[in-house]
């Protein structure tokens, strides 16, 4: 890894994989993980990413209307889907942010949305890994 600072390192363990456990070594998560569409108890991985990306995203999105000195809108959402799909390589995933900003021009809110993919960690992270699709609503 290749990074000057870190600034917070998540820990965490899971137990029997899909069907099992998370939890955090600070007590913060403590979930029940199941199959995807099984409707069992607990969550799955690809809800996890997708929460984390779009917290993140929308967080990135603040920073870059900070520097442009931009109100960012109170209702401002970011919706994920995070497909988990199989091909002829294997297992895959790919996936789709829709971006709510309401009130703000078409432009701006494209700004936006540009700054924050380029800076967003798991933007980054994803980035020429998988299919990405991200979108203004």
């Amino acid at each position: 890894m290749n990074a000057r600072s870190i600034l917070y390192t998540g820990k965490t363990v899971t137990t029997g994989g899909r069907e099992g456990q998370s939890h955090s070594s600070d007590g913060q998560l403590d979930i029940k993980l199941s199959l995807p569409g099984s409707n069992l108890p607990g969550t799955n991985p690809e809800q996890l990413f997708g929460a984390g990306w779009s917290a993140c995203f929308t967080g990135a999105m603040r920073h870059a209307a900070r520097t442009r000195k931009i109100d960012m809108p109170a209702d401002t959402a970011v919706s994920a889907e995070v497909d988990l799909g199989q091909g002829p390589d294997g297992y895959f995933l790919q996936a789709r942010l829709a971006v709510s900003l309401p009130g703000l021009d078409r432009d701006t809110a494209r700004w936006l949305i540009d700054a924050a993919h380029q800076t967003c960690p798991y933007s980054k992270a994803t980035r020429g890994n998988i299919d990405v699709v991200i979108s203004l609503v």
